[in-house]
């Protein structure tokens, strides 16, 4: 071989590289200790682009395309090498291939559960994975942050490398979103693009990457959360309540036996609720002014004596409340005087109506 010829089988006169592995996200072409021409020829593919480092700092960036390395293409590697008036010798310079397509379907999950609070059950404990998809949009940031100096970055490096990361950010997400437990635990299909604006930021700030599909496949919660979560449910699924107890107890009923005494205690637990609150809107729109003990007194005397209010006496005898209150005032009809309110025995409204 002349010397011609070895001189130049020890320089690059052409930079490209083919992706066949399509899970590679950086490699670094490999110069074999070679130096690069003036005017060497570099080809960047589609879904490509080259990345200079040269003296350990980030040089010129390129993008699809056939670009001929002259100091015109090259001005921050003309500066860092201290080319002043162009160069015309080979030089020496590390070239990184990123891979900017899309990739689809990497997996993400929590390893142990991550804390949030919340306003409906304080600080709770949640589990998560899912799935996501990404693409390299700073090509210097994420070689400095992720790849480094990696020959063959690929995929599964990634994966183990950003797993964590992807977990904390979408922690940070959470608790800025402010998204409670019960929505998270329930509606973790929605979630997912309402985070993205979120989390996105912070992964393209951080890593040089952009989440393009952010999904939560699953989200668990402490048992004590399902727990709730199912009470929330049922009390849903009821409905009427009224209409659930007669359900319930006609139901019981036809089995018989202890089912239906069983039956038999909500039932009545329902009815006494109804009568009592039936009798308290009675006092408290008959009574607007009786203290407390006076409407208990009332209550408990109401057992052993029946009587009634003057619009009750009036309901009862057809008449206005006025003409009752006349016949008391002529003292045809017997009443008593409480403090502001009147009250008139059942059995004195009989001997009136007697004669």
């Amino acid at each position: 071989m002349s010397i011609l010829g070895f001189i130049k089988g020890e320089l690059l006169e052409i930079i490209e590289w083919t992706d066949d592995s399509r899970d590679t996200l950086s490699y670094r072409f490999p110069d074999d200790d070679k130096e690069i021409k003036n005017g060497a020829q570099l080809i960047v593919r589609e879904s490509q682009q080259v990345q200079f480092v040269a003296a350990g700092q980030y040089a010129d960036l390129f993008g699809p395309g056939k670009h001929t390395l002259k100091t015109e293409n090259i001005p921050i590697l003309s500066t860092i090498l201290g080319w002043k008036y162009g160069f015309n010798s080979p030089f020496k310079c590390d070239v990184y291939y990123l891979n900017t397509r899309l990739f689809t379907g990497n997996k993400w999950g929590t390893s142990n559960p991550v804390m949030m609070r919340d306003a409906d059950f304080g600080v709770v404990r949640l589990r998560a994975f899912g799935t996501y998809d990404f693409r390299i949009v700073d090509p210097p940031k994420f070689l400095k942050e992720v790849a480094g100096t990696d020959q063959n970055f690929r995929l599964d490096e990634f994966a183990d490398t950003m797993r964590s990361r992807i977990v904390s950010v979408f922690t940070d997400a959470l608790a800025t979103a402010k998204v409670p437990a019960l929505d998270v635990a329930s509606r973790y299909g929605e979630l997912g693009e309402a985070l993205l604006p979120v989390i996105n930021p912070a992964m393209t700030a951080k890593y040089g990457i952009e989440i393009t599909a952010f999904v939560l496949e699953n989200v668990s919660v402490p048992p004590e959360v399902e727990k709730a979560i199912d009470a929330r449910s049922s009390m849903g699924a009821v409905g009427n309540l009224n209409d659930y107890v007669k359900f319930q107890m006609g139901s019981a009923m036809g089995q018989g036996g202890d089912a239906a005494a069983a039956a038999a205690v909500p039932a009545q637990m329902a009815v006494g609720f109804g009568i009592a609150q039936e009798m308290m809107r009675s006092m408290q729109g008959a009574q607007p002014a009786a203290a407390p003990a006076t409407a208990a007194a009332a209550a408990a005397h109401a057992g052993a004596l029946e009587v009634l209010t003057p619009e009750q006496a009036a309901a009862t005898l057809g008449v206005s409340v006025e003409d009752v209150m006349a016949a008391i005032a002529a003292g045809d009809l017997k009443a008593r005087k409480i403090g502001s309110a009147t009250r008139i025995a059942k059995s004195a409204l009989e001997e009136f109506l007697r004669g």
